[in-house]
């Protein structure tokens, strides 16, 4: 499958860059979708793993991942808004969503105001910003909250499928394990796959030069 990737974006003076969001990824894995999985946690460690159950549905166009990425979000914390509904509440456009700062903007106007928007403003993120990053999905998450991240660039998920979005994307962080070494993502670019896991430094690089609703 060839990805059709938006080129263009917006920006927000001086804090994050919004990209466009790709229809498919890169390549294209062989695998059945995956199912949305219950809330768990180890009985020994309760930061060794969870996984919210959420409402996954592939974005329909090459620019609504912002809107479908935070509908997901949003599903797994009760509430059923279109993606059309979550659009026109982000200002999403064929250029994309703004930034990350309305992803937050949104998820806060209907959950009750406990989202955050963080910023990795270097090119590749920093430990000090990997290990924020973790705080972050841990917390969100322990608390029934995804995390949407703003992401541009290439990388490789857990079982070495890559995944391209070098015009920009938005997804959603629905999960961790081992303590938050491996993140869990909701891709709506990627209905093949659904989900799957990558490592927290690979993440956190994806969200470089942009940022992440938590």
């Amino acid at each position: 499958m060839n990805a059709i990737v938006q080129k263009s974006g917006l920006s927000v003076v001086g804090l994050l860059v919004a990209g466009g969001c790709a229809l498919g990824p890169a390549v294209a894995a062989q695998a059945a979708p995956a199912q949305a999985a219950p809330a768990s946690s180890s009985q020994n460690d309760r930061h060794a793993e969870r996984i919210l159950g959420v409402d996954y549905q592939a974005q329909p166009n090459f620019y609504y991942c912002g809107p479908a990425a935070t509908r997901i979000a949003l599903s797994a914390q009760g509430k059923a808004l279109s993606q059309d509904e979550v659009a026109r509440l982000l200002g999403t456009t064929e250029a994309g969503t703004p930034s990350a700062l309305d992803t937050t903007r949104v998820l806060n106007e209907l959950t009750g105001g406990k989202y955050r928007t963080t910023e990795i403003r270097d090119s590749v993120a920093r430990p000090d910003q990997v290990e924020q990053l973790r705080r972050d999905v841990l917390a969100a998450v322990d608390a029934g909250r995804p995390v949407v991240a703003n992401i541009k660039g290439t990388t490789v998920d857990t079982d070495g499928n890559p995944h391209s979005y070098e015009g920009g994307h938005y997804l959603t962080l629905v999960g961790y394990r081992d303590g938050g070494d491996t993140i869990r993502v909701a891709d709506p670019a990627d209905p093949a796959l659904g989900e799957y896991w990558m490592s927290l430094p690979k993440v956190a690089n994806w969200i470089a030069e942009r940022g992440y609703s938590s």
